[in-house]
């Protein structure tokens, strides 16, 4: 799919939030291979890189000093410590891409899509939350996953338990219990999003034309 022939002037900032396990990732992959217009957005951290990952392409790797910056200066549009260490999303990037008329997937929970919601970027938000089929499967999906330990998708399902709970916080919310139709709705959801007359700033212009051939007549 491309947007080569849309007259959106802005694109969408499309947050995607689940409890683990319920296949958000692999739905925002599928999602930036649908439409090479979508791009993720590239969070910092204050962690260290693991083994194979790279500067710029799967984290921002930053200081402590540099990220404390950042979002005093208000160059983050959200941000939070998770195990002893800080993630956020960088403002800079999102703004060139959107500026672009790019799509953004963000891959935050329930408090990432509030800071961005509430951000200067708010109205270009488009959230969706994924919810599992059932709690009994969503534990199944991580055990089956075999990157956990068993402490691990302990803690993980106490999370799901308060994650779960603020569905009704989002514009959308899709039970994903298959992940084939859970893939084709957030398509419909976001082509339709994108339709919008918020978003196409520059249809005043095509009806503009359109009127001007009636005079023509």
């Amino acid at each position: 799919m491309s947007n080569s022939s849309k007259v959106n002037e802005k694109g969408l900032l499309i947050i995607l939030s689940s409890p683990s396990g319920a296949g958000k990732s692999t739905l925002a992959q599928r999602i930036k291979s649908w439409d090479g217009n979508c791009v993720f957005s590239v969070s910092a951290t204050t962690r260290k890189p693991r083994e194979g990952e790279q500067d710029g392409k799967d984290y921002y790797f930053i200081s402590q000093e540099e990220f404390s910056s950042k979002v005093s200066n208000g160059e983050m549009l959200e941000h939070a410590e998770v195990f002893g260490n800080w993630y956020g999303s960088p403002m800079s990037p999102v703004l060139s891409s959107i500026d672009k008329g790019n799509d953004v997937l963000f891959d935050v929970d329930w408090q990432g899509s509030q800071q961005i919601k509430n951000s200067s970027l708010g109205k270009y938000v488009l959230s969706i939350f994924i919810l599992p089929p059932s709690i009994k499967e969503l534990e199944s999906r991580l055990k089956l996953r075999n990157q956990d330990s068993d402490e691990v998708i302990s803690n993980r399902m106490a999370k799901s338990f308060e994650e779960i709970s603020h569905w009704p916080e989002y514009d959308y919310v899709v039970v994903n219990d298959d992940i084939d139709k859970t893939e084709e709705k957030l398509k419909i959801i976001i082509t339709a999003e994108r339709l919008r007359l918020s978003q196409q700033p520059r249809i005043v212009e095509f009806v503009r034309s359109l009127n001007n051939e009636f005079g023509e007549r």
